[in-house]
């Protein structure tokens, strides 16, 4: 009776070879996804290099035009945009409205937590007014209904300040009050409430020394620019970094393990 023959031990079984055409379908896939990692990548770090020329240039418009002269109160009446002198300093004359006064809520100033104090001032010569944002006051924490009193001329005043964009509007549930305090305003609304015609679209940063014993301290515009700058530096080297991995892993580790098995580049 024949014995069968049994495999020799330690016999390796051959593993089958990958095809040519795997390989390069595996090749164009990665080529393709580095190619779209070092787009992406590059294409956000010079979009934030835009920013920063941006915010360069916000910055130096702001600069110039608070260095013009101040307006009067007609001359910012007779301007036919906002645009052109929005930061320009002003020193108008006028008359405070009454019941006008309001208190923006939740609004610090050097790390303290207060109000913005809100009236509107007629023009001199006109019926228009325009909001002037008078300046800060803390808020009462024994009492947070408390508003603080703050002094109003009757009469004719002087209000020297610098244009600015309406109050920053935050985040609000509802509608919002309808009292002194409020958390944000609305221009168009406050003329209608108020019953007169608001100058809206900007309104004024007192600047100026007075006996309401206000706070304006008022915050500088900070153009970030540098902070763009370390972010598109981020970008760039994600960039760099995958442009590297691929240049290593693709081309110039096969070429290396190619020579080292005495095969020759193609």
């Amino acid at each position: 009776m024949r014995r069968q023959s049994r495999p020799l031990t330690g016999q390796q079984t051959t593993v089958p070879a990958v095809s040519s055409s795997t390989v390069g379908v595996r090749f164009w896939l990665v080529t393709a996804a580095a190619g779209l990692t070092v787009g992406i990548t590059a294409s956000l770090g010079f979009w934030q290099l835009g920013r920063a020329e941006q915010k360069q240039a916000l910055q130096t418009g702001i600069a110039s035009q608070a260095a013009m002269p101040p307006l009067s109160g007609s001359e910012l009446l007779a301007a036919a945009e906002w645009a052109p002198v929005m930061h320009r300093p002003v020193v108008l004359r006028g008359h405070w409205l009454p019941g006008t006064l309001l208190f923006l809520d939740n609004r610090p100033m050097n790390g303290r937590t207060g109000f913005i104090v809100l009236s509107a001032l007629r023009l001199e010569g006109s019926a228009r007014a325009v909001l002037v944002q008078r300046g800060w006051v803390p808020r009462d924490f024994q009492d947070r209904e408390r508003l603080p009193t703050v002094p109003t001329v009757d009469g004719p005043v002087g209000v020297t300040g610098r244009l600015a964009p309406p109050p920053s509007q935050l985040f609000e549930l509802g509608h919002g009050a309808a009292g002194p305090i409020r958390q944000n305003v609305d221009l168009s609304q406050l003329a209608q409430e108020w019953r007169v015609p608001l100058l809206e679209g900007l309104s004024v940063l007192q600047t100026g020394d007075d006996a309401s014993g206000l706070v304006r301290e008022w915050p500088r515009f900070v153009d970030g620019r540098h902070k763009h700058l370390g972010y598109a530096v981020q970008w760039f080297a994600m960039s760099a970094i995958a442009a590297g991995l691929y240049l290593w892993f693709q081309i110039f580790l096969p070429r290396l393990k190619r020579r080292s098995h005495g095969q020759n580049p193609r």
